[in-house]
């Protein structure tokens, strides 16, 4: 990767930019940038209280920045799977969703998504908080991050990340691809999903690939009408929110991203999430929301583009000046 460039633009470069719904964007902003802890964002965010017209502000405090490191733009799509499972393991949910363990250590290797599998080494210590009827959904709820879970009585539960192990993850997409099983424009969720289910044992084998293995919490508090809760501990929103890589872009920004595919999308998106997979400067998850629907669609978007940060004016400007 090389190292990073910024470029300061004008709201001029930006396609789209008069046609899009500010007020919107406007509205997810003002949701997470009170967590924004340093005074210039501080400031920004205390005026917007007083309700100024959204195209203005972000035009008047506000500079586009493009930061790139070399790779090409990469857009995916994610989403909130709503699936059926229970609070009690039985013949029907075998496969459980685990809390965070208590001797688990940020940053430091801890068991292997193999290893959790076949060992059990979490099994019987009380972390299990729900159990579901399949391990690939399991699977796909991890690499997600959150999941709504139907439970046999009406109710719903929700869980939301709680760690990882610390082990790199791996997309089982791009192995099938090096395989020569599948050529990257065709490799999608349901793809892999049936390609597991299809191969057996083999199949199982494909997921022990990927050794990051996500850890849950539960969130039930969260209202049923919020999206998910993202990185900044916040709800997240369908159509608004993006997962980054926070290494180039600060959690919370706005972000103006220019998607290009098969449905172009001009949009002011607001960079709420991470994700194992989001790495790099020129790298976006758009959120799609909830249920099998919202799967689909974010399924299909592996598209190229651009995405420029909107960064305070002087922060903008020292940050370009320091990289001349």
């Amino acid at each position: 990767m090389a190292e990073p460039t910024y470029t300061q633009l004008r709201f001029d470069d930006l396609q789209g930019w008069l046609d899009d719904d500010h007020q919107a964007a406007f509205d997810v902003f003002t949701n997470t940038c009170r967590d924004l802890n340093d005074p210039q964002w501080e400031i920004l965010c205390d005026f917007a209280k007083t309700n100024p017209d959204p195209r203005s502000f972000f035009e008047k405090f506000f500079h586009p920045v493009l930061i790139e490191d070399g790779d090409p733009m990469l857009f995916t799509g994610y989403f909130e799977p709503q699936l059926s499972g229970s609070r009690e393991k039985d013949a029907s949910y075998p496969y459980p969703i685990y809390g965070v363990p208590d001797d688990l250590v940020l940053g430091e290797p801890y068991f292997t998504r193999r290893e959790i599998d076949e060992d059990q080494p979490l099994a019987g210590r009380g972390l299990e908080l729900a159990w579901l009827a399949d391990p690939v959904d399991l699977f796909f709820l991890q690499v997600q991050g959150s999941g709504r879970i139907s439970l046999p009585d009406g109710t719903m539960m929700r869980v939301g990340y709680g760690g990882k192990n610390g082990r790199d993850y791996s997309s089982v997409g791009m192995a099938l691809v090096d395989r020569g099983v599948f050529e990257p424009h065709q490799v999608s969720a349901a793809v892999i999903r049936d390609w597991v289910y299809q191969n057996g044992e083999e199949g199982r084998a494909l997921l022990w690939e990927n050794e990051s293995y996500v850890f849950f919490r539960e969130v039930s508090e969260v209202p049923a009408d919020l999206g998910p809760l993202g990185a900044m501990n916040r709800s997240i929103t369908e159509g608004r929110s993006i997962a980054v890589d926070p290494a180039f872009v600060t959690l919370g920004a706005p972000v103006w991203i220019e998607k290009e595919g098969a449905e172009p999308l001009n949009r002011l998106m607001v960079a709420q999430d991470t994700g194992s997979a989001i790495k790099g400067a020129q790298r976006a998850d758009i959120f799609f929301g909830t249920g099998d629907d919202a799967g689909l669609e974010a399924g299909k978007i592996k598209d190229s583009g651009r995405m420029i940060v909107l960064l305070p004016t002087t922060m903008a400007h020292r940050l370009v000046v320091a990289h001349r």
